[in-house]
């Protein structure tokens, strides 16, 4: 595209996002009737059928629409068919003067900016990466595309095999934008329906005093291990004495903390948040310009309730999120982001917050709440850490440092996953909560999807995943780590068909294990049973997809800890067989056995042989001529039956993400950004590589590696190669080896040895 021609389609395009429709249509105007790009030809017919219908000239509009009926790219033809059928209903004359000004909003971490009061179940056009446009005329077509405009990178992008949900035609990154479509269908709310039936709350109990007990003895745990290590350095130093304190059992000690602390959360988080991430106050006000609908969920539920309105709190920042914390409903919080107030509509904001009230009404925001307040102070400090590492020049006086973040890291992390699984259940009762209080669970739906694309988004923009992404995901309705592909792969595949593997895979849920949340096809699909229960057309349609996967592949992929009770009934028939050689005078081998800790080398046996008969199928060697592109990809994350055992050989061009420095030594940060979207990258680091894989972030690399589809998709990585020729490996077929022959080792020394 030329360069005046490119200038004047984007200069058209902002237009139209600021409201000035006659400067837009007098630069879209001669690119529409420009033959020389087909691709900016259509961006630019697009732009006018909407700058023609909320100028008014609807006839103009009308006319274009048509035009692009006779398109050769199906989704032209459906967006366009249906604007026409939007256009031709026309108002009455006092009606068809009405002209709601468009709301624009950049994603910008800088100073928020106020959108204009949207009213409920408006359509919108938005652009997840770099803008959001919200579409408020009654002339405007109910389901508008998402115009997505992409940083330009002088590295050529192949054309795909297939143009999916977009214009792609012959494009290369330094010319014409990538154009996406997303369509919202604005399926309906309830006007009047029928309570649902009420849930069992008895799981939702028990899991709560079970992540408090579980918190309890991880806590616990580490505070004896570090008393210990504590004395024992003081005995061995010379005129040091051990504290006597430290030899005490800490358990009554650390229960009472706690529940002091569950008491005062509310008013210490309000002190953390404020001080870390800079939480300010909410007027009830404020919100009311964003969302009137939601200030009434809140007013209307806390008298039903007879609870004070909960205090309302923002925290500035560009990814849409919203948490709520405190210990009893009269001191509850709901902390909302910037950005989930900029990029959701007003049905959608009302809706979240009902979630909300759905944690406070079941009351598991308390032990989320001391949760929260037992993991930032850690995460902080693992910052903290990090940053002294990062001003440290000397590699010797750094490793010391850079394994204590790691250190500090893995505590973080063991915390977090005593609540993994009361954070995924609890969003599935605040889910139905919600629908049952606004009658409008298609409104969810879109809220969570949009909330998936702002946090891809802001990933995107930032190059990284955030530290507030980070260390609030555990109380956020979605999770950023399934926000990666999710929220970026709507351009190349639709929401149904991404989602079908949370619907159709008959053993997602064991993939679940170790996730913060739910899936959300799985989540998706309890609200349309829900929209279909009151008779409402659903957000999303999902076909019923018959299951092909083999039980032997399934099987296969556990086998490492399908090898855990092997070894116990292994170790079962060792203690029959030794009683038996005992009673017959046969063989005495009671000075191993009597303390029973043979069982333990038994299952670490049983582990390791596990883990062997996974290895060729988990890394099987990467031949040429079956590698995949980026332009397959979107049918890889398609495919309801694929388990991560599958191993697809791949090779995927794209742009490095993650944090620098020493915060991101275990490579916990790795995401590849790709033309097909973003996707979760696993390196291993290996001892002697003179590149590390902190020094490709942020450059173009290609990688190798193995295809894994689960409830979060993922790249191994075999090869990280940049453009310069450096080359990174990650040894994930070494590391399973050395894992296995560890646990063999192990194992076998505890079973000889007793």
């Amino acid at each position: 595209m030329p360069s005046h021609a490119k200038s004047s389609l984007e200069a058209g395009l902002v237009a139209l996002k600021q409201g000035n429709y006659q400067t837009a249509i007098a630069q879209l105007e001669p690119i529409a009737k420009s033959q020389s790009n087909a691709t900016a030809s259509l961006q630019a017919q697009v732009g006018l059928v909407m700058a023609y219908a909320r100028s008014g000239e609807v006839p103009k509009a009308i006319a274009i629409s048509q035009n692009l009926i006779e398109s050769n790219n199906p989704q032209v033809q459906e967006w366009a068919t249906r604007a026409l059928e939007h256009l031709t209903k026309r108002k009455k004359p006092d009606q068809e003067s009405k002209n709601v000004e468009t709301g624009f909003v950049a994603f910008d971490n800088s100073t928020p900016v106020t959108p204009p009061v949207t009213p409920p179940e408006t359509p919108t056009l938005e652009e997840p990466n770099d803008q959001v446009i919200e579409t408020k005329s009654d002339d405007t077509p109910p389901m508008v595309p998402l115009v997505r405009l992409k940083a330009t990178v002088a590295t050529p992008l192949p054309p795909p095999a297939a143009p999916l949900n977009g214009f792609m035609g012959s494009v290369t990154r330094t010319q014409a934008k990538l154009f996406g479509v997303i369509y919202w269908r604005q399926a309906q709310r309830a006007k009047a329906w029928q309570p649902l039936r009420k849930p069992k709350l008895i799981p939702l109990r028990l899991l709560s005093a079970g992540t408090f007990i579980a918190l309890f003895w991880v806590i616990r745990e580490i505070l004896k291990l570090a008393m210990g290590f504590i004395n024992q350095t003081l005995v061995k130093l010379p005129y040091l004495e051990p504290f006597q304190l430290l030899y005490r059992d800490p358990t009554k000690l650390l229960l009472i903390v706690l529940v002091i602390l569950i008491a005062i959360s509310p008013w210490l988080l309000d002190l953390l948040l404020a001080n870390l991430y800079g939480q300010r106050e909410f007027p009830k006000d404020v919100l009311n310009a964003h969302s009137r609908e939601a200030v009434r969920v809140l007013q209307r539920c806390c008298q039903q309730r007879h609870w004070p309105l909960p205090k309302l709190r923002i925290l500035p920042m560009a990814a849409p999120i919203i948490l709520t914390y405190g210990s009893l409903p009269r001191n509850a919080r709901i902390v909302v982001s910037q950005g989930l107030l900029e990029q959701l509509a007003d049905d959608e904001i009302a809706i979240i917050y009902a979630t909300q009230l759905g944690h406070i009404a079941h009351w598991d925001f308390a032990v989320m709440s001391l949760l929260l307040l037992v993991t930032l102070p850690t995460h902080k400090l693992y910052q903290q850490v990090s940053g002294l590492g990062d001003k440290i020049s000397g590699k010797i006086w750094r490793s010391p440092v850079t394994i204590l973040a790691s250190l500090i890291y893995g505590v973080w992390s063991l915390l977090t996953g005593t609540a993994l699984w009361l954070s995924r259940l609890r969003l599935y009762y605040s889910d139905r909560v919600a629908a049952e209080i606004t009658g409008n669970p298609n409104a969810l739906i879109r809220a969570l999807l949009k909330i998936a694309i702002g946090i891809a988004a802001d990933i995107q923009k930032q190059e990284h995943t955030s530290w507030q992404l980070e260390s609030l995901n555990l109380l956020t309705p979605v999770s950023h780590q399934q926000s990666l592909s999710l929220g970026t792969i709507a351009s190349n595949l639709s929401f149904e068909s991404f989602l079908k593997w949370d619907n159709a895979n008959p053993y997602r849920q064991w993939f679940t294990i170790n996730n913060s949340h739910p899936l959300m096809g799985d989540r998706i699909e309890r609200l349309c049973q829900i929209a279909r229960h009151w008779h409402l057309d659903t957000e999303l349609h999902f076909a019923s997809v018959p299951s092909k996967v083999k039980r032997q592949s399934f099987l296969l992929q556990i086998a490492p800890w399908l090898g855990i009770p092997l070894g116990v009934l292994f170790a079962a028939l060792v203690w029959l067989t030794w009683q038996l050689a005992f009673a017959l005078k046969f063989l005495n081998l009671k000075w191993i056995y009597e303390d029973w800790s043979f069982i333990t080398g038994c299952l670490l046996i049983g582990f390791s042989i596990g883990t062997v008969m996974r290895i060729n199928s988990f890394f099987p060697d990467i031949k040429p001529a079956t590698l995949q592109t980026d332009d397959y990809l979107p049918t890889l994350l398609a495919d309801p039956s694929a388990l991560p055992i599958d191993s697809i050989s791949v090779r995927i061009v794209g742009k490095l993400l993650g944090r620098q420095g020493t915060s991101n030594s275990l490579a916990q940060d790795l995401i590849l950004q790709s033309s097909a979207g973003l996707v979760k990258l696993h390196h291993i680091s290996w001892l002697g590589q003179s590149v590390n894989h902190q020094d490709l972030i942020g450059r173009q690399i290609i990688v190798t590696g193995w295809f894994r589809r689960g409830a979060t998709p993922w790249i191994d990585i075999q090869t990280l190669e940049a453009q310069s020729g450096k080359t990174i490996h990650s040894p994930h077929p070494i590391w399973s080896i050395f894992l296995a022959v560890a646990a063999q080792a192990w194992g076998a020394y505890v079973f000889l040895t007793g």
